[in-house]
């Protein structure tokens, strides 16, 4: 009866060994299954979620998360807040604008901590001051915001938007500029733009919104459906991405190969270039931000237009704990 009762103890004994194996083999479950989607196709603003994907941060935290390149670059923060996807690359103006909108958009995490858009003419140009542009053509690629960037900007060299001719260039920044359709571009990112015309030898200028009275925002933020931002997958999403800020840092020659070995389309020089602009821009602290900052920054879309009240910031971002 023993040798029974011992027998029947082992058997329990391995079956739940067993069962425990099994756990730990199993791979995440659908909670720790993260969408993000990106604002873009993939580029060196991206390099925390490159290196933190290749590196495996978030394998690491028990994280399965596919990045997305959208068809439609408006429709990432539209999607997080219809529940279908889980996070959003997006921008802080947008944020705010979105959640005035109604959207229930929360900024949890950013990547781009200073502003990246620039108002750029050409070097060799007749424009060597914001002063020069009064009668002259400037492009933009999407209305609202940039037209409040450049109104602030002019309005601090005693001009306004009726000084200037905007005319709408889709996305041919650096091409309307080069080709002499505009005499200036609002919106240029400064780690790209600039980058083209210097490679095609048009070198440009930048005028920099955060020099000529527009306050300071973050570029690149991530953003989560309001009802479930707490989400303890997204704590964790969080803290890879800031794994992977600390390895560009540390180790920004082999952040370079692993971005180029999941992408090598982008092994080139403009991306090069690029990757080298933006790497110090990139936020240490992920989690982190200035309530300060954002309240600051919402009074100037206000005054402009752009969104009707200041909310309170804790209602569209937060810092995970």
């Amino acid at each position: 009866m023993a040798s029974t009762s011992n027998n029947k103890i082992a058997f329990v004994l391995g079956g739940l060994l067993m069962a425990a194996i099994a756990v730990a083999a199993r791979p995440a479950g659908a909670a720790d299954k993260l969408t993000v989607m990106l604002d873009w196709f993939v580029n060196p603003d991206h390099a925390p979620l490159i290196v933190a994907q290749e590196k495996g941060f978030f394998e690491d935290r028990g994280l399965d998360v596919e990045l997305v390149a959208p068809a439609d670059a408006s429709a990432p923060p539209k999607l997080v807040a219809a529940g279908k996807a889980d996070l959003a690359v997006s921008y802080q103006p947008q944020l705010h604008v979105q959640v005035g909108e109604g959207l229930p958009l929360i900024r949890i995490a950013t990547l781009v901590g200073t502003p990246l858009n620039s108002l750029v003419v050409l070097r060799d140009g007749p424009v060597r001051s914001i002063a020069d542009l009064k009668g002259r053509k400037v492009g933009f690629s999407v209305g609202g915001f940039e037209d409040a960037v450049l109104g602030a900007m002019l309005a601090k060299h005693g001009l306004g938007l009726k000084d200037v001719e905007l005319i709408n260039v889709n996305f041919s920044l650096s091409p309307s500029i080069i080709a002499g359709q505009v005499d200036a571009v609002i919106g240029a990112f400064r780690n790209f733009e600039l980058n083209q015309m210097d490679i095609v030898g048009k070198p440009g200028r930048a005028f920099y919104p955060e020099e000529e009275g527009v306050p300071l925002y973050d570029e690149l933020i991530v953003v989560a459906n309001k009802a479930n931002a707490n989400r303890p997958a997204h704590r964790k999403f969080v803290d890879a991405i800031e794994a992977g800020v600390q390895f560009l840092v540390n180790h920004p020659d082999e952040s370079w190969q692993l971005f180029i070995a999941a992408n090598k389309e982008l092994d080139d020089e403009l991306n090069r270039r690029a990757w080298r602009d933006t790497l110090p821009r990139f936020a240490l602290r992920p989690a982190a931000f200035d309530a300060g900052r954002y309240a600051r920054f919402a009074v100037f879309l206000k005054e402009h237009g752009l969104i009707e009240t200041v909310q309170p910031v804790e209602n569209y971002a937060i810092e995970l704990r």
